[in-house]
C-alpha cells in the first residue's frame, strides 16, 4: 500500500516550487523557463541537492545539473583554486646559507591545467622568466 503522505520540503525549496507553479499556470505550455526561475532553481539545488530539487520543481535532472555546473564554473576564480605542486626543484645551498645559482642556468617547468581539462606545459631556461602571473591568467580565461 502506498502512502499518500508527501515529505515536507525545506522552506526555500517550497517557495521556489510555488513560484514555478504560478509561472506554469500563467504561461503557455512548452514556454521557455525564465532565467530568474532557473537561477532560483540553481540556488535551491546548491542547498537541497540536484535530485531533490529537480523532483520538487518538475525539472529535467540533467538540465538542472548542467546549469549548476555552469554556475559553479562561472563563479569560481582561478586565483582561488587550490594549486597542487607535484615537483619543486630547489637550488643547492652553499656553506654560507645562501642559494648558489649560476647565471644562465636557471630552469623550471610549469604545468597548468584548467577545469575543462586543457593543459599547458612551459619550460623556462634563463635568468629572467617572463611575467608568469599574466601568462597563467590568460591561459585560465
Amino acid at each position: 500500500m502506498r502512502s499518500s503522505k508527501r515529505r515536507s520540503l525545506p522552506a526555500g525549496l517550497e517557495g521556489v516550487r510555488r513560484r514555478f507553479g504560478h509561472w506554469r499556470r500563467t504561461h503557455e505550455v512548452r514556454s521557455r523557463i525564465p532565467d530568474s526561475l532557473w537561477a532560483a532553481a540553481v540556488r535551491a539545488a546548491g542547498t537541497c541537492g540536484i535530485h531533490r530539487t529537480s523532483k520538487a520543481l518538475r525539472l529535467d535532472y540533467y538540465s538542472l545539473k548542467d546549469r549548476v555546473e555552469q554556475h559553479s564554473t562561472a563563479t569560481s576564480n582561478p586565483a582561488e583554486t587550490t594549486a597542487v605542486t607535484t615537483f619543486l626543484e630547489l637550488a643547492p645551498a652553499t656553506g654560507d646559507g645562501s642559494a648558489a645559482v649560476a647565471a644562465g642556468r636557471c630552469e623550471c617547468t610549469l604545468e597548468l591545467e584548467d577545469a575543462g581539462g586543457a593543459k599547458m606545459r612551459i619550460s623556462l631556461k634563463g635568468v629572467q622568466p617572463p611575467d608568469l602571473a599574466a601568462l597563467c591568467r590568460s591561459f585560465w580565461k
